[in-house]
């Protein structure tokens, strides 16, 4: 049971706190207008245009079937590749002179791909030719044919993964929260911690209260961060939004039993507890792969352990499951593991604040 008064006055405080509210509120939604601006372009500009080639069309066209057939596939469907002109070669030695075409291929027995300078566009003429040329060449008896399902969602974006990370460093400040209400009920800590320490009501009572009410709080700024994004952003989170926002709620439990957690083991003042919580939630953030996602893969390859630890890899883990995998198995691991993680946490907490005794208050 909690005590409506308690809770009341916990909340109206912790919403008073201009700072807690920054950390909390603005910053992730800063931060995510700031990958707004670095990010919105990158994948257009990434993004090959269709490369103009030409085919030369005389009688070895059909001495090369394989490489025919597949500079046709490549060259029509969603995928095209290839914007391709059938010629003779006169024409296509024009084209090429007047830039018309990055290159030709000349098919036959002896195949040829006749470019004019380097660059990316005439790179990937001339490696597709050659990776069909070395896969035709595989004798029929050792081909192995197989079919590739693509069961991620098309909304999946390299642009996304800084929005997950955005995500678990916003869930992961609700220690933040965590940490200011438990220091209003630690009597080293605060002149409230004082008064709640000799107050009639059972001191559970009201940690429950200050925890009730910031996580609470903290799902009123996750909710902010979701609704900005998506309706000023235009961040597409996929058929799974429920499941998103499911993760997101269990990453911010997580993120707020670790801050009670260090609340209650760290005899810091104040200022010196809120700096090793940001310095602690921003380090899981940069392993995770917010500032690159290859650091998350360095991490995974070398010290798996560390991510495994890590309530940021867990929630962003959680997001890449639910557009890698056809089964929602690894999701819910993650979800899990997150719940877990925030349990023992406040197994540890209330274990110690049982234990806590002043000479003198």
């Amino acid at each position: 049971m909690i005590k409506m008064h308690s809770f009341k006055y916990a909340f109206i405080t912790l919403l008073k706190n201009k700072m807690l509210i920054f950390w909390t509120f603005m910053f992730p939604i800063i931060l995510g207008i700031f990958f707004n601006m670095a990010f919105s372009n990158i994948e257009d500009s990434e993004k090959l245009d269709l490369i103009n080639i030409a085919i030369v069309e005389d009688v070895s066209l059909e001495q090369n079937i394989p490489l025919k057939y597949g500079l046709e596939v490549l060259s029509k469907g969603d995928n095209q590749l290839f914007n391709t002109k059938y010629v003779s070669l006169d024409k296509a030695i024009d084209l090429l002179n007047h830039k018309d075409i990055s290159g030709y291929v000349v098919l036959g027995e002896d195949v040829k791909v006749v470019i004019k300078e380097n660059g990316i566009n005439e790179t990937v003429l001339k490696n597709v030719v050659e990776e069909i040329r070395e896969t035709s060449s595989i004798p029929p008896i050792t081909k192995i044919s197989a079919n590739i399902k693509d069961i991620s969602d098309a909304n999946l974006s390299y642009t996304m993964i800084e929005y997950y990370t955005l995500i678990a460093m916003a869930a992961l400040y609700g220690g933040i929260f965590g940490l200011t209400a438990i220091n209003k009920c630690l009597a080293n800590m605060s002149e409230v911690g004082k008064r709640v320490s000799i107050a009639p009501t059972k001191k559970s009572r009201i940690v429950f209260s200050n925890m009730l009410a910031s996580y609470i709080l903290q799902l009123v700024g996750l909710s902010l961060l979701f609704i900005f994004t998506i309706l000023v952003l235009k961040v597409d989170y996929g058929a799974n939004l429920l499941l998103v926002i499911l993760l997101a709620m269990t990453g911010a439990f997580a993120g707020l039993s670790l801050g009670l957690f260090l609340g209650v083991v760290m005899k810091s003042n104040e200022n010196t507890k809120l700096g090793i919580i940001i310095a602690i939630t921003m380090l899981g953030c940069f392993l995770s792969g917010m500032m690159g996602i290859t650091m998350k893969y360095v991490i995974d390859k070398n010290i798996p352990l560390v991510n495994k630890l890590n309530p940021a890899s867990m929630i962003t883990d959680g997001f890449y499951a639910l557009y890698y995998y056809d089964t929602l198995n690894r999701y819910f691991f993650n979800v899990f593991s997150l719940v877990i993680f925030g349990a023992i946490l406040l197994f540890i907490a209330s274990i110690l604040l049982r234990r806590q005794e002043y000479e003198y208050i």
